[in-house]
């Protein structure tokens, strides 16, 4: 098979794995994995992945790939803004490609469909949860309401069905009076099926962290990232701007 780009992907597993999602949404590039090894969804268990995400780059950039993205909200927020436009920098500056990270994914894609006041759904616990109030804050993104899974367990929000995230985004949305938009942050939740039920029921755009990442690394590339049937991100999609 012959692919239209190539892309580069620090990944939070332990082994080089390409998250599932990638190439059901984008089937015809090819998604070059390299594993940093989050532990736990806490500041321990991230810190020994987030000191492995420059060399993972510096890596894949050897590789030949054409983008690289960062996959891991929490793994590239937990430090606070300051550190997150750090880490975007570095990587810009030692591998010399077109770089995001999944952060700056959702950032970007509530940008995209105009939502400045949010409903908000995350799998972490009340920490993790203050340093993504102080990301969105500092881009200028209110969080109307969040509701939480409370988890730590770096494979827990994997073991959360589709009608779990659902509920939860409901919950949250029913105490935001006045939202624009719904964000559902941590790229261990499964959404690929979550954002047309929801954005149906509640009228409002959906931004998820593993579906939003994709979008995010085509654009990377120059794509749109437009796609049917992940919800208005991807079908709204303008062409890329370089």
């Amino acid at each position: 098979m012959s692919y239209t780009h190539t892309i580069g992907l620090v990944v939070p597993f332990a082994e080089d794995k390409v998250p599932f999602e990638g190439p059901l949404m984008y089937p015809g590039v090819r998604f070059v994995p390299r594993g940093v090894g989050v532990r736990a969804l806490t500041p321990e268990g991230y810190e020994p992945a987030w000191n492995a995400i420059l060399p993972a780059a510096e890596h894949l950039a050897g590789q030949g790939v054409d983008a690289i993205m960062v996959i891991g909200t929490s793994l590239t927020f937990y430090r606070g803004p300051q550190a997150h436009r750090w880490l975007l920098e570095e990587l810009r500056r030692r591998t010399g490609l077109p770089v995001s990270t999944m952060s700056q994914a959702i950032i970007d894609g509530l940008r995209e469909v105009g939502a400045r006041r949010i409903a908000v759904a995350t799998a972490y616990s009340d920490m993790v949860n203050r340093r993504l109030r102080q990301l969105l804050a500092a881009d200028g993104i209110e969080v109307l309401a969040l509701e939480c899974f409370d988890l730590l367990e770096f494979g827990g929000p994997s073991k959360k069905s589709e009608a779990d995230i659902i509920a939860l985004s409901d919950a949250a949305v029913e105490r935001a009076d006045g939202a624009q938009g719904i964000l559902i942050s941590c790229g261990g939740l499964r959404t690929l099926g979550v954002a047309a039920p929801l954005e149906a029921r509640h009228r409002l755009p959906v931004v998820s962290s593993a579906t939003a990442a994709f979008w995010a690394a085509m654009r990377l590339v120059g794509e749109s990232g437009r796609i049917e049937g992940y919800g208005r991100l991807f079908e709204q999609a303008r062409e890329a701007v370089h």
